[in-house]
């Protein structure tokens, strides 16, 4: 019998602290395959392992949403998947658009997140001179010229978009978004976008990312010597 849940947090908000936030996805994924592998409970060292954090840090994650778990039983595996699918916005079918067709855009068009999540990037926009405009992708995604994309959106329910054109590019693109009625963005450029505080943005710099690796790489090497 799963355990039942007390939720008192059922949204983001700025009280939820950015490291726990950035975890939830992770949350979700192992509750995910702990079900697939027909685990029907878990408790928080089991999941801290998993996760490469303490025991600790699971628990006070937790403790922010209620009583998500029971002294002596640990936590219902398929209760906090649900959960986490409801809190992360996956149980319902999310569509993307995303501008920039080049290398990464192609990539991110090919990655399939619908077969992880119910996401699934369904238009693809870039400036005429690309000659895909007007095509559509190996995936069957159709790439409109950018100009048409406030026509394009107005008749859909995409709120989400991504961007992955040159950075000196990032800021006028992510404006004609807005101007479209896109709600949240994923920037995969360095470029810093100033939004408005009822736009969400979260960015993702390649680049900060490798550096960031090979900073704690020479790090161990250090302490190794």
């Amino acid at each position: 019998m799963g355990v039942p849940l007390i939720m008192v947090v059922t949204k983001f908000n700025e009280e939820l602290p950015k490291a726990t936030a950035k975890r939830l996805p992770q949350y979700y994924r192992i509750f995910k395959q702990l079900v697939a592998d027909k685990v029907d409970r878990t408790n928080s060292q089991e999941i801290a392992k998993k996760l490469g954090v303490d025991s600790a840090t699971v628990r006070r994650d937790f403790s922010l949403f209620g009583e998500l778990g029971r002294r002596g039983y640990g936590y219902d595996t398929v209760a906090l998947r649900n959960f986490f699918s409801n809190l992360l916005g996956d149980s319902a079918e999310t569509n993307i658009a995303l501008v920039g067709v080049g290398n990464l855009g192609r990539a991110l068009i090919h990655y399939r997140f619908h077969d992880r999540n119910k996401m699934r990037i369904t238009q693809a926009y870039d400036v005429a001179g690309n000659p895909l405009v007007g095509t559509k992708t190996e995936d069957g995604v159709p790439v409109y010229n950018i100009s048409d994309i406030k026509k394009n959106l107005a008749d859909t329910n995409i709120e989400t978009a991504i961007i992955s054109v040159q950075s000196d590019r990032a800021q006028e693109v992510a404006d004609i978004l807005i101007d479209a009625g896109i709600k949240g963005i994923l920037n995969f450029t360095p470029r810093r976008l100033e939004v408005s505080d009822d736009i969400t943005v979260q960015s993702v710099d390649l680049t900060s990312e490798l550096q960031t690796l090979l900073f704690f790489m020479q790090d161990k090497k250090a302490s190794n010597q």
